[in-house]
């Protein structure tokens, strides 16, 4: 039997409405720039507590810019959100329960350490919202909703981002397998 992912709050800033690039590239907007920042591949599974993989769930993610803006109209950090950059993504898993998003490394901004959110829906599980958090951040400690976490549980939500050589210049990759539990 699996462990549960650790549920965590939506934060304030779901989309309140999706971008026109519905799809799981973060960082490629048709007529922008290239987003800022370090590209990142998450990819992961969407297993059951059984451990059997959950093929056709929705995973959903968002998160703030390089400069630690979110594309949400309440908030307030300064500057303007990259216009390259999605801030929101979606995406199916497969028949083994996986999936893959193209986003940027998550950075800190005012209070918290950096993360992506992360929401899983389907037929026949409990909805889980979640957030994944980078190993080695400096400001993981001090980060309310990270800090308030179990080990076990910060164990779970913690990505190891690493160099991804053939895939793109720079790029680094993290593995985050997200567990259901049925409804």
């Amino acid at each position: 039997m699996l462990e549960p992912t650790p549920a965590q709050p939506a934060g304030p800033f779901y989309p309140a409405s999706k971008p026109p690039e519905l799809d799981a590239d973060l960082v490629s907007v048709a007529g922008k720039p290239h987003a800022l920042g370090q590209i990142a591949l998450v990819s992961g599974r969407v297993l059951g507590t059984d451990g059997a993989p959950r093929a056709g769930a929705l995973i959903e993610i968002w998160q703030c810019d390089f400069g630690g803006r979110y594309h949400h109209i309440d908030d307030e950090q300064e500057g303007l959100p990259d216009p390259g950059f999605q801030g929101y993504g979606a995406a199916l898993t497969d028949a083994e329960g996986s999936y893959r998003f193209r986003t940027i490394q998550p950075v800190p901004y005012a209070g918290r350490t950096p993360h992506i959110h992360v929401m899983v829906s389907a037929v026949g599980i409990h909805r889980l919202v979640t957030q994944l958090y980078v190993v080695g951040a400096p400001s993981n400690a001090r980060d309310g909703l990270f800090s308030r976490l179990a080990p076990d549980e910060q164990r779970r939500l913690l990505v190891d981002f690493q160099p991804a050589p053939g895939t793109e210049p720079g790029a680094r990759a993290g593995h985050f397998d997200i567990v259901v539990e049925a409804s």
